[in-house]
């Protein structure tokens, strides 16, 4: 079998985001991320309290980052992620993680997906939440007996949605936290009914 080879027209990725839009900037956003293969992994009540102990610490990670709404579900969270103004003084950029003393301070050296002084994006947030439940995950198989999982424990991307107004910011909290009573017909439940 023979590789074929780079075609730039069939092998780039579309992005799902909004095209020109400053994902950095204050707003609400509504987010999915979903197990890689849809895998159930998030049931057991020790998996569901450390997804919840990581969505909890954005806000210390992130100083202009407040989370609202959220859900876990067997396969998916689905959550309110608000990034706002800073306070006056406040810089806008990452906390300081307790274990990372080495190396410059985050706000000499920009991280990936941000720039200097700037607000981190979107998708650096949830960059940073996958990867911080990826490892605590990987820490639970080899420590508890928690399930294997193939490859990436997440989804390469995420869902996303721009929260306009506060009509809708309503809607999308009701969604989420109905979202468990109808788990049999969710679109990211590999057994669904339809």
């Amino acid at each position: 079998m023979t590789k074929s080879r780079y075609d730039p027209q069939r092998h780039h990725r579309r992005s799902i985001r909004l095209k020109g839009y400053d994902y950095a900037q204050a707003g609400a956003y509504f987010v999915t991320i979903v197990c890689q293969h849809r895998l159930c992994l998030l049931e057991p009540t020790p998996v569901c309290d450390m997804i919840r102990t990581w969505w909890d610490k954005l806000p210390e990670k992130f100083p202009v980052v407040e989370t609202d709404e959220f859900v876990i579900m067997p396969n998916h969270i689905h959550g309110i992620i608000v990034i706002t103004e800073p306070e006056p003084g406040q810089t806008r950029g990452f906390a300081p993680t307790p274990d990372a003393n080495v190396g410059a301070h985050p706000r000499v050296r920009p991280e990936p997906g941000q720039t200097r002084g700037s607000a981190p994006t979107l998708g650096r947030i949830v960059q940073w939440f996958k990867t911080m439940t990826t490892n605590a995950y990987i820490r639970g198989v080899k420590q508890n007996g928690w399930e294997l999982f193939p490859g990436k424990f997440w989804q390469r991307n995420y869902y996303e949605r721009i929260i306009r107004n506060e009509r809708e910011l309503n809607a999308i909290r009701e969604y989420i936290e109905n979202n468990p009573a109808r788990w049999e017909t969710d679109d990211e439940n590999p057994n669904r009914r339809r």
